[in-house]
This record gives structure tokens, C-alpha cells and sequence, in this order.
């Protein structure tokens, strides 16, 4: 078995919950743990997010795209918007001592923490969040 999910959104907080509820969906009829099938979900809302607020500031002529590929090995969660990127780099480390306290920047951090696998693909057409669940 191997399909895969695609929908797009404008760019609009109000939609993050519908953009959820999509992904939410799908993974409830895969082999996933309850655990894990929750890991997915904050990563995705705070990817969607990113690409709503940072990717495309909000721009609601701008779109999102999510694609959730379903093998027996692996979930594959890609989240791509339209905006110009962000050099990973220059992200200030959340850990770092000077940073411990600031209300932003942890979202990179968290993500990676969720899932087996995190990539960014930056092209001219925008920026790709892609992470990987596996099955097992």
C-alpha cells in the first residue's frame, strides 16, 4: 500500500485547525501509534503554522500545500509554502543561555524532537518542511 494526500490551503490562521484535522485523518488509518500519530500532529501544527505566518506572511494569495504519503514503512508529512526560506543557520539555538527566555525560536527545535526524520528543501518557489513518522 502506497498512496499519498494532497490538499492546499490559503494562507489563513483560521484554516490551521481544518489543515490538522486533513493530516489527522489520515494518519488515524495507519499502523502508527496513539504516540506518535500525537508527535505528528504538534509537528505539523507548528510547521503549518510557520509556513502560514513566517512562510507567507499570512498572505492569503499565497498558498500552502500538505502532502502526507502513506507506505507500510513510513508516513511522510510535507508542508510547502511559498515563501523565500530562512537560512537554518541563523536560527538562534532555543538552548543556548542567551535564548533560554525568549518566547520564539523553539519551534525548529520541538519539531525535530517529534519525529524520526526533519528536512527543509528551499527552492525559488518556496520553502518545503518534510518529516518522516516511521511505521514501526
Amino acid at each position: 500500500m502506497h498512496k499519498i494526500y494532497t490538499k492546499i490551503f490559503p494562507s489563513n490562521p483560521e484554516l490551521l485547525p481544518e489543515i490538522e484535522r486533513f493530516v489527522t485523518e489520515i494518519l488515524s488509518k495507519t499502523k502508527l501509534s496513539r504516540q506518535k500519530i500525537i508527535n505528528a500532529e504538534l509537528a505539523l501544527a507548528e510547521a503549518a503554522a510557520n509556513s502560514i505566518l513566517h512562510g507567507n506572511k499570512s498572505d492569503p494569495n499565497k498558498n500552502v500545500e500538505i502532502n502526507v504519503e502513506v507506505s507500510k514503512k513510513e508516513v511522510i508529512i510535507s508542508i510547502k509554502d511559498e515563501g523565500k526560506g530562512f537560512v537554518i543557520k541563523d536560527v538562534p539555538d532555543p538552548t543556548n543561555e542567551e535564548n533560554i527566555l525568549k518566547d520564539s525560536g523553539r519551534g525548529l527545535l520541538i519539531m525535530k524532537s517529534l519525529v524520526d526524520k526533519l528536512e527543509y528543501k528551499f527552492s525559488d518557489s518556496g520553502t518545503q518542511v518534510i518529516f518522516t513518522i516511521y511505521q514501526k
